[in-house]
C-alpha cells in the first residue's frame, strides 16, 4: 500500500522559511496527483496545494498563494511544498496525500492515501 512520509516541519519566526518534503518507499510517487493539507487544533482539514501527476496544474487556496510553491523532482521521486513568508496562522499539522488526478482536488474526503503529518509552528 502507498505510504506517502512527509518531513520539513518546525519551529520558525514569522516572515520565515520551511520546505516540506512528501516521499514514500515501496511505491513511487510519480504517477500520482499530490495535494497539500494542513488542521489547526479544533479547525477542519484544509486545502492547501495541488499538483497534478503529470506537474502540469497547480493550485493554491487563497490564503497562500505567493507564499507557497509546490513542485516535484522526479528524480528524486519527491514533492516539495516551500513555504515562505510564513505567518502565524499556517501554524498547523501538514499532511501530503497521493491519489489520482481529481477535478476538485482540494477536498479531503476524495484522497485515499495520507501521510502521517509534520507539525509547522510559526511563532516569535
Amino acid at each position: 500500500q502507498l505510504q506517502p512520509v512527509e518531513s520539513g516541519g518546525g519551529l520558525v519566526q514569522p516572515g520565515g522559511s520551511l520546505r516540506l518534503s512528501c516521499a514514500a518507499s515501496g511505491y513511487t510517487l510519480r504517477s500520482y496527483a499530490i495535494g497539500w493539507f494542513r488542521q489547526a487544533p479544533g479547525k477542519d482539514r484544509e486545502g492547501v496545494s495541488y499538483i497534478s501527476s503529470n506537474g502540469g496544474r497547480t493550485i493554491y487556496v487563497d490564503s497562500v498563494k505567493g507564499r507557497f510553491t509546490i513542485s516535484r523532482d522526479n528524480a528524486k521521486d519527491t514533492v516539495y511544498l516551500q513555504m515562505d513568508s510564513l505567518k502565524p496562522e499556517d501554524t498547523a499539522v501538514y499532511y501530503c496525500a497521493a491519489g489520482s488526478d481529481l477535478a476538485t482536488p482540494m477536498t479531503a474526503r476524495f484522497w485515499p492515501y495520507w501521510g502521517q503529518g509534520t507539525q509547522v509552528t510559526v511563532s516569535s
